[in-house]
């Protein structure tokens, strides 16, 4: 039952970088869950485990990771931020 605790933080993570980079709204559930649970492993790698933790995820460098990873897929795709 964790598995299933971790892609709902790691929805609610990919759904807070879509939010801060304006480009949620072209992104569907699965892709938010994918850019949370990338976005997570990136950050921790990059930054650490510090901060608040949600289903084994540190949410500030999972935050940070995925929004950076959001705007490099962005970016390679040519995707535009919604208005």
């Amino acid at each position: 039952m964790s598995w299933l605790w971790a892609l709902i933080v790691g929805g609610l993570i990919g759904l807070v970088a879509g939010a801060i980079t304006k480009r949620g709204g072209s992104m569907g559930l699965i892709s938010n869950v994918i850019a949370g649970l990338v976005g997570s492993a990136i950050g921790e790698a990059v930054l650490g485990s510090w901060g608040p933790q949600l289903a084994g995820m540190a949410i500030i460098p999972s935050i940070i990771g995925a929004v950076v990873l959001v705007l490099i897929v962005s970016l390679i795709l040519g995707i535009r931020p919604a208005s």
